[in-house]
């Protein structure tokens, strides 16, 4: 059999080709959905400076300037930042795949230490204490958003 030698030029398009089909593989395409994700983020951004509990508001928390409210809504303050604010921007910016489900599963999380930061107001705070404010609650609502978009783009891939 005569077998022919590919040149070298060949090969290295080949390769080049391999390394593009690889990097496009890793991104993801958020199409009109993006648009959804960038707004919850602005919702989730402007719920820290309305009220939380009482005059309280969503900042504070997140500064750790009432330390009477306890854990859980501290708690969702950082995850709600972390990955509903920080890891949501870098996963829009950068269109990585992997960044993209670290945002749905920590928005996901976000989502259960919100609801357990309301029910810690609800049920929890003593006798007298102030209820969730509406900063809380619409927290929670943008975190509930972030959390379907992301699912919805990571899951396209």
């Amino acid at each position: 059999m005569n077998e022919r030698k590919v040149p070298d030029e060949l090969a290295a398009l080949d390769q080049e080709l391999d390394r593009a089909g690889r990097r496009i593989e890793r991104q993801i395409d958020p199409g009109p959905t993006a648009l959804a994700v960038s707004i919850a983020i602005l919702v989730l951004i402007g719920a820290l400076m309305l009220p939380w509990t009482g005059s309280i508001r969503g900042w504070e928390v997140f500064a750790g300037l009432e330390p009477r409210l306890g854990v859980l809504p501290r708690l969702f303050t950082y995850t709600s930042l972390g990955f509903g604010l920080v890891v949501s921007s870098l996963a829009l910016a950068t269109r990585w795949w992997g960044l993209a489900w670290l945002a749905a599963v920590g928005c996901g999380i976000s989502v259960v230490t919100g609801v357990w930061a309301i029910w810690s107001r609800q049920v929890g705070a003593p006798v007298g204490a102030t209820g969730p404010g509406v900063g809380l609650v619409l927290a929670v609502l943008a975190v509930v958003t972030l959390t379907v978009c992301w699912v919805r783009i990571a899951g396209r891939r």
